[in-house]
């Protein structure tokens, strides 16, 4: 037998998040203490999940709702989502579908929308899941460039000037992963105009809307709209901090007559995929609808975490920070000659510090970055700025 090629189209499959394990798992190999400001998992530092959504999994669990659900989604939860969306505003809802994670959801509604050939605009930077996707499609990956200089806000000019005729959408990620910037709504509508404008699908991924720091603002995008058609993405995993349930969803809203036909194209696929994990689906009604006190505990958290970050990682010569709004990432930017994947990588081979280069992410051309994850606890995370700052003395001599 000769050797089995994998396909063409893994070549363009890469995930920086994880890819960046692989140099971190050397490292600790060799018996270094590590500190991972990498991945964006709060379970892992402490972060706990209501109670009464635990309850019920395990009572459906206990009540033998261990077979396969209908595809779309148990009722109680499609109908939960559809309170919830209806609560943020969001009116013509035309369909719902449970997913195994948002990012199942996101993979299906854009295989349901790209040819080959085709492009999406996807915000640089961004979550790199989006462009994995693209690429196994063997569609094009548009990027746009969020602005730094403005809190990371959508650039509208900038985004019009990317559009072309083979432009099927745009995807903004709002609260956005990594910037943990919130988009104000007379951006939106901006954006809005722009998707009727050109004939684009918005993709709008929400999962962090409910961890917004005090005093911030948060809309969804598609409360602001009737006319242009909008997938809105949401789960458990970040706010109900439960990412292992791999629980997410689908809310199509918009005008019906524009979007009937891509509807049952993506429930095909829904439909072929059998369905999310049935006893986890028991949770969401819980979850979106009882107590929500976790919430606020896990912002006072993150909230005093935030700002060890921007004020530790902004006192360092050769970085600086915008603070983030939301969620609980940082995109700080690196003043350095060398680019942000050795920087990184040095980084964890030296300090035992994991974090993720800013290119894994996209950024715009010239620029240089790194993403850090504030969960872990206060004192983890004063070490590890510590070590990054001795790490960037050290090497450029500041």
């Amino acid at each position: 037998m000769i050797p089995i090629k994998p396909a063409e189209r893994v070549a363009n499959v890469k995930y920086a998040i994880r890819d960046i394990v692989v140099i971190a798992n050397k490292t600790k190999a060799t018996g270094k203490k590590m500190i991972y400001l990498n991945i964006g998992d709060p379970n892992l530092f402490g972060f706990r999940p209501p109670q009464h959504m635990l309850d019920a999994v395990t009572n459906a669990m206990n009540n033998n709702m261990n077979g396969y659900s209908p595809s779309s989604g148990i009722e109680e939860a499609v109908e939960a989502i559809r309170r919830q969306a209806e609560r943020s505003g969001i009116n013509d809802i035309h369909d719902i579908f449970v997913s195994t994670g948002a990012s199942e959801a996101i993979e299906l509604c854009l295989t349901a929308l790209l040819n080959p050939g085709d492009n999406i605009l996807l915000p640089y930077p961004g979550y790199p899941l989006y462009t994995s996707v693209v690429g196994k499609l063997s569609a094009e990956i548009n990027p746009y460039y969020l602005n730094e200089e403005d809190n990371w806000n959508l650039d509208i000019a900038q985004i019009e000037s990317r559009i072309d005729e083979r432009t099927k959408g745009i995807v903004i990620i709002n609260p956005n992963n990594p910037t943990g910037a919130i988009y104000p709504p007379e951006t939106l509508k901006q954006l809005i105009d722009l998707a009727e404008k050109y004939n684009l699908l918005i993709f709008s991924d929400e999962i962090y809307d409910k961890l917004c720091f005090k005093g911030e603002s948060y809309t969804s995008l598609a409360s602001l709209t009737q006319n242009v058609p909008v997938i809105t993405f949401n789960g458990l995993s970040k706010s109900y901090i439960v990412p292992g349930f791999r629980i997410g969803w689908a809310v199509f809203s918009g005008p019906i007559d524009l979007m009937k036909d891509y509807i049952e194209g993506v429930n095909k696929m829904v439909r072929a995929r059998l369905c999310a994990n049935h006893p986890m689906q028991f949770g969401i009604k819980p979850a979106l609808e009882l107590d929500q006190s976790h919430i606020d505990s896990t912002l006072n958290e993150l909230e005093k975490r935030n700002k060890i970050t921007v004020e530790m990682l902004n006192d360092i010569p050769e970085i600086s920070c915008v603070s983030p709004r939301a969620a609980f990432y940082a995109f700080p930017s690196l003043h350095i000659p060398d680019n942000d994947l050795d920087f990184v990588t040095d980084l964890i081979k030296e300090t035992g510090v994991v974090t993720v280069h800013g290119s894994g992410f996209g950024q715009k051309p010239g620029t240089k970055h790194l993403r850090v994850v504030f969960l872990p606890d206060e004192k983890l995370l004063i070490e590890a700025y510590e070590k990054i700052r001795e790490f960037t003395r050290k090497r450029y001599n500041s």
